[in-house]
């Protein structure tokens, strides 16, 4: 008997120190295999309505951070992603940061599609001290109400500031003072009314009319009766995709013989598939992307955004979008820090902050400083024309 109580205590005794050790490993995050990669999540919106903005993002990570570890990854370890679908809901995009930041324990997120979303996502960033990455548009992901930058946020999009100077200096060139403003009633719109107000007066343009319209609008023809009866010299749809294509198909089917201008929220082939022909002759800043091929050789951005407009089409068998462009920018600047600095969430911060200096990527050349986490001028947005399912370079 004697025996058989010794047995059973030593077995316990075995399975006490196997737990021990498991939950150990478990709570340091580390392992023979983790010290062999390097970790980080992206989070897309690559179902629901910002899908065209989100799906080419997600695709263009997963096909980067392949090709990287094809050769050789970054100083010799791999690169592992995660990678999570926000469905374009916020409390989805919430609930995804925490997975990544507590449970897949990333050293740095890529994503965040849309404004509302990585708005949502940021204090979580910021609280747990990750270098987030955002690939959407509004200033105020990475710039306080104050003007100071977030200390943990990058934003590699062109800011909504950038689009609308880019906007009012070609209204300004064309002779169009008086114009009807109307925006999606979300971050994203409302973001870039703020920044019109704010700068209108400056170029000498006037709202005759400002209003909004919904996320989920299915027909925009009684505000834009109202438009019709201000009688502005042209009209600006903010918005992105999905509901941009509802305002400019409304806009031809009330006949408003109006320049139409949209935002740099509309650069998807989807706009072509939505929109069909009502969006001819739509106006918007994009980037150079999606017209590389009439930039001129002196651009500076002309060679990259060739290849990977080559390598993004021979993988998907589809056109490149804008969308895509930004988690591109954000992996290569991430990239860099990795490589001087390792998986220190800390070193890889301040690198970011105060090491990235005329770097050529897909949206433009980015500077950043402490002062400045996206880095970007008005300069890199060009006019774009949508002529027949085309992108025209308008300048």
């Amino acid at each position: 008997m004697k025996k058989l109580w010794l047995l059973i205590f030593l077995l316990i005794s075995m399975l006490l120190i196997s737990a021990c050790n498991s939950d150990s490993k478990s709570a340091s995050g580390s392992n023979e295999s983790d010290s062999d990669t390097i970790k980080i999540a992206g989070i897309f919106s690559s179902s629901g309505g910002a899908a065209p903005l989100g799906e080419p993002g997600l695709e263009t990570l997963k096909m980067i951070v392949k090709k990287q570890n094809e050769e050789g990854g970054i100083n010799g370890k791999k690169i592992e992603l995660v990678t999570y679908d926000d469905k374009s809901d916020q409390n989805e995009a919430v609930l995804a940061m925490k997975k990544a930041i507590t449970q897949d324990k990333a050293v740095a997120i890529i994503g965040g599609t849309i404004s509302g979303n990585a708005l949502a996502m940021l204090p979580l960033s910021e609280q747990n001290k990750v270098p987030f990455i955002s690939t959407a548009s509004s200033r105020q992901i990475h710039q306080k109400e104050d003007g100071t930058a977030r200390e943990w946020v990058f934003k590699m999009p062109q800011d909504d500031s950038h689009a609308v100077e880019k906007l009012l200096q070609y209204l300004k060139e064309k002779g169009h003072s008086k114009v009807a403003w109307l925006n999606v009633a979300n971050s994203f719109g409302t973001g870039a009314h703020a920044e019109f107000k704010k700068s209108a007066r400056k170029y000498g343009i006037e709202a005759v009319i400002e209003d909004e319209f919904e996320a989920t609008v299915k027909d925009a023809k009684p505000v834009l009766t109202r438009v019709k009866k201000a009688k502005p010299q042209a009209l600006i749809v903010w918005g992105t995709v999905q509901e941009t294509s509802v305002v400019i198909k409304n806009i031809r089917e009330l006949a408003i013989d109006l320049p139409v201008l949209g935002s740099h929220g509309i650069g998807s082939q989807q706009i072509f598939n939505l929109a069909g022909d009502s969006a001819n002759g739509v106006i918007f800043p994009g980037g150079r992307l999606i017209v590389a091929d009439q930039l001129s050789d002196t651009d500076p951005q002309k060679e990259i955004l060739l290849n990977y407009k080559e390598e993004y089409e021979k993988e998907f068998k589809k056109p490149v979008s804008l969308f895509g462009a930004h988690p591109w920018d954000g992996f290569y600047i991430l990239v860099k820090a990795l490589e001087e600095k390792g998986t220190d969430r800390a070193a890889i911060r301040d690198y970011l902050e105060n090491n990235t200096s005329e770097f050529v990527g897909l949206a433009g050349v980015f500077s950043l400083s402490p002062k400045n986490h996206n880095g970007l001028t008005p300069d890199s947005l060009v006019m774009i024309k949508i002529e027949n399912g085309k992108w025209v370079l308008e300048e």
